[in-house]
């Protein structure tokens, strides 16, 4: 299983994902599921994956050596020609729908789901942040400021965090702390999805610099969060009234 967020704020991008991958308790591995699909002056494109391994390897070779021309003649497009965010999705959703239609009904015959799902975030030239959701159809949903996160893979024990805790305004590092408690949650209820974690942190501004961290089972930080996260439920929890029905 995967779990995979991407969150869009104000002040920037932030995309988490996790790197487990089980056909089976006896059969895990670790495989990168945050990728990075164009990185130059004038473009900056992520993508984090969850669903089928072979079906997402196809999506990701078809984007890195361009899918067929529209024209004859042509060069295959490619994502360091699209114009837009939204042209970068168009082109990922594409890739899904090929990918499905060349190895789909062979997988579904065998009972396997070739489903995947894409978080795609980035920037291209001068234009805002963006963040998308593909489903395993091809089509996609963008982020909004109302709801400023989207989500892929085993979605539910993270969310909740989410909802209470993040704003379109969340400053850029709190965002990334919620963003890790989300995580933190899912790994805890959970064994289908496990570190090590990759992230990456786009700012709004320019001029700063793009962070990406992979975070271990050994992370220093991450689990002085955990800790600090469960000490502090608990404090929490022992401070609500007990109910009134349960008194004398």
């Amino acid at each position: 299983m995967t779990y995979c967020v991407g969150m869009l704020v104000e002040a920037g991008l932030v995309m988490i994902a996790d790197t487990r991958t089980n056909a089976g308790v006896d059969d895990i591995s670790v495989y990168r599921k945050l990728h990075t699909l164009a990185e130059g002056p004038d473009r900056t494109v992520f993508a984090a994956t969850a669903g089928n391994l072979s079906t997402t390897q196809n999506v990701l070779a078809q984007l890195a050596e361009g899918l067929p021309p529209t024209e004859q003649g042509a060069l295959p497009r490619r994502i360091a020609d699209m114009s837009s965010m939204f042209r970068v999705a168009q082109l990922v959703g594409e890739a899904i729908q090929s990918a499905n239609a060349v190895i789909g009904k062979a997988l579904e015959a065998a009972q396997v789901s070739a489903g995947v799902s894409f978080l795609v975030g980035g920037r291209i030239g001068d234009g805002p942040l963006a963040l998308y959701r593909l489903y395993p159809e091809g089509n996609f949903i963008e982020c909004q400021k109302e709801q400023p996160f989207l989500q892929i893979g085993e979605t539910k024990y993270g969310k909740p965090i989410l909802d209470r805790a993040l704003q379109y305004g969340t400053e850029l590092s709190e965002a990334v702390k919620v963003g890790l408690i989300s995580f933190d949650s899912t790994l805890r209820s959970n064994l289908a999805v496990g570190k090590p974690l990759d992230l990456v942190v786009v700012p709004s501004d320019v001029g700063q610099p793009i962070n990406q961290r992979r975070i271990g089972v050994d992370d220093v930080y991450f689990n002085d969060l955990s800790a600090r996260w469960s000490l502090m439920l608990n404090e929490a929890r022992a401070t609500i009234p007990d109910p009134p029905f349960m008194l004398g």
